[in-house]
């Protein structure tokens, strides 16, 4: 096994945990949002938790890219949409998070469930574009 295929299935794993995270993120701040509810350290956790996993998500990616033998044009999907993508939700999580850090508590969670649900939005497109190029892929990424 060479580093290109540890890093892919790194990668193909921890991809669960961010968007079990980004789901958490975005009910969490919606909820306490609609409730008005003061904004606390375990909301600034889970906004923080997101941001990095997020980000850990985006670094691998970026190696396994740079790693990548696919060079083929039949896998525009992988080298040009899933990157761009990516980059817009982590970017979307980022400015969530630091917007979160600021004013009152209403509009911390309103900053919140903004952008960690544009970046979930962002994200979901992004499987169902995948299931779309290869459809012997599951919406989870899984082969059928």
């Amino acid at each position: 096994m060479n580093l290109y295929q540890i890093l892919r299935m790194a990668h193909s794993g921890w991809r669960y945990i961010v968007f079990a995270m980004l789901v958490i993120a975005f009910l969490s701040a919606l909820i306490n949002w609609i409730g008005k509810k003061p904004f606390s350290a375990t909301s600034k956790k889970i906004n923080l938790f997101t941001l990095i996993s997020m980000h850990i998500q985006i670094l691998i990616g970026l190696v396994l890219y740079f790693l990548s033998p696919l060079v083929e044009a039949g896998i525009r999907y992988w080298k040009m949409e899933h990157i761009g993508l990516m980059i817009v939700a982590a970017v979307m999580v980022t400015i969530g998070n630091a917007r979160s850090k600021k004013g009152n508590d209403d509009n911390r969670h309103r900053s919140a469930a903004l952008y960690f649900g544009l970046a979930l939005i962002v994200v979901i497109m992004a499987i169902y574009t995948m299931t779309m190029v290869d459809p012997s892929r599951t919406f989870f990424g899984t082969t059928k």
